[in-house]
């Protein structure tokens, strides 16, 4: 029998209300910031809570301290997943992480009422922590889910204060002991919808991105150590300058990355100089590489690039280098047959749609490596993102919460 799609009903007005409502949690003069396990971050969770109940789920709180609003369906012991989190990058904006969990709410109430309880149980989950931004702990909620946190983990990540994310959890009434008992087996499917964070969709003039991967990353720290000198007194050509090296380098890692073409990214996100005055040849320069890639083996020839780049440079200006590893991490494909119904989802609504990788991580990559797991992306107004300028307009969102709720349905009700 044919499903009359016509009966799902997605209000904007209310939907936007609850992103504005949402996005003065923690908000400042320079922007968002919800870390987890903090005040703003509890005022959000709580704020989502009230809404949950508002649309009829069952509401508890995992041992993580993420938020989950179930639906039970008729055959209550396997559960389709859909949400995304709500704690921000310092100066972030209100759309990301916070519109897959709007999203996923605005799907479950939509489906509920058009077509009553499901055969699957539904789950909304706002997550914890998947920014990393208050502890050295991106996708703590999901990797707790997927049983992915170490033993001693709790008690060894510190904030910048070195409060341990242990102690944080405690202070708000969570258990760090229960943190195994996160970890689920009943998750047959995870579903995130998220701003692009980027410029594709909007320049490509389509409606929704649907991700085939999870770019993979390496985050290194590089070290280049030169010599002090008087900046009056040392000649140029006796100098061991390390910030004139660095240049050379970050000029030569940037057209590594540029040569290779779309989605090949290094970026420079930090440079520090010692001692760091004006009338003085530094001693040492440290800076970051961020290495991006969505394919595994270009993954791997960049980082080589870089590595060598940095060699060379060293070697032609005579200053020592050293690079150290913070982060690294393959490219997580997502799952062919969920982008399958995805795809079928949006031909139905009449939407175009580009197959693209993610260039930014998110708890999907960590889901996809234990559940099937696939993504909807919907226009970043820009290319905007981690920023307050951050924005997708509502009539660009709510194509996008169709998309998804049809894959729900497909999971939840007609499987």
């Amino acid at each position: 029998m044919a499903i009359d799609w016509s009966r799902l009903n997605i209000d904007p007005v209310a939907l936007q209300a609850q992103i504005d409502q949402l996005g003065e949690v923690g908000a400042g003069p320079e922007g968002l910031y919800r870390p987890v396990y903090g005040e703003a971050w509890i005022e959000a969770m709580d704020l989502l809570d009230g809404w949950f109940a508002d649309a009829g789920l069952v509401r508890r709180r995992d041992p993580m301290g993420s938020l989950i609003g179930r639906v039970e369906g008729t055959a209550p012991e396997r559960v389709v997943l859909v949400g995304s989190h709500v704690d921000t990058v310092r100066m972030g904006g209100r759309y990301d992480g916070a519109l897959g969990v709007l999203a996923g709410l605005a799907s479950v109430r939509a489906l509920l009422s058009a077509f009553g309880p499901p055969r699957k149980t539904l789950e909304v989950i706002g997550l914890c922590e998947e920014e990393g931004s208050r502890f050295p702990a991106p996708f703590w909620g999901s990797r707790g889910i997927c049983g992915r946190i170490g033993r001693d983990e709790a008690d060894l990540l510190l904030d910048g204060e070195g409060v341990s994310i242990g102690e944080a959890m405690r202070a708000v009434g969570l258990t760090p002991e229960r943190i195994p008992d996160a970890k689920r087996h009943d998750i047959d499917a995870f579903f995130e919808l998220h701003i692009e964070q980027g410029p594709v969709l909007e320049n490509e003039h389509v409606d929704l991105g649907i991700p085939h991967t999870i770019t993979g990353l390496r985050q290194i720290r590089v070290t280049v150590s030169g010599r002090q000198d008087h900046a009056g007194t040392t000649p140029m050509d006796l100098r061991l300058d390390p910030v004139v090296a660095t240049a050379d380098m970050i000029g030569r890692i940037a057209a590594a990355a540029r040569t290779r073409g779309r989605p090949a990214v290094a970026t420079i996100g930090f440079i520090g100089v010692l001692p760091g005055a004006v009338n003085v040849v530094a001693q040492e320069v440290s800076f970051t590489v961020d290495t991006r890639h969505s394919d595994a083996d270009l993954r791997r020839r960049l980082i080589a690039d870089i590595e060598q780049t940095v060699d060379e440079v060293g070697r032609l200006h005579g200053v020592k280098t050293e690079i150290t590893i913070l982060t690294d991490h393959e490219p997580v494909p997502l799952d062919d047959s969920l982008r399958s119904v995805l795809r079928d989802a949006a031909t139905e609504e009449s939407l175009s749609y580009l197959e693209i990788a993610s260039g930014a991580g998110h708890d999907s990559q960590v889901f996809a490596q234990h559940v099937p797991t696939a993504m909807v992306f919907v226009p970043s107004q820009s290319g905007r993102s981690h920023t307050p300028e951050e924005h997708t307009p509502i009539e660009q969102v709510i194509p996008g919460i169709r998309t998804l709720s049809r894959a729900l349905h497909h999971l939840a009700y007609a499987k």
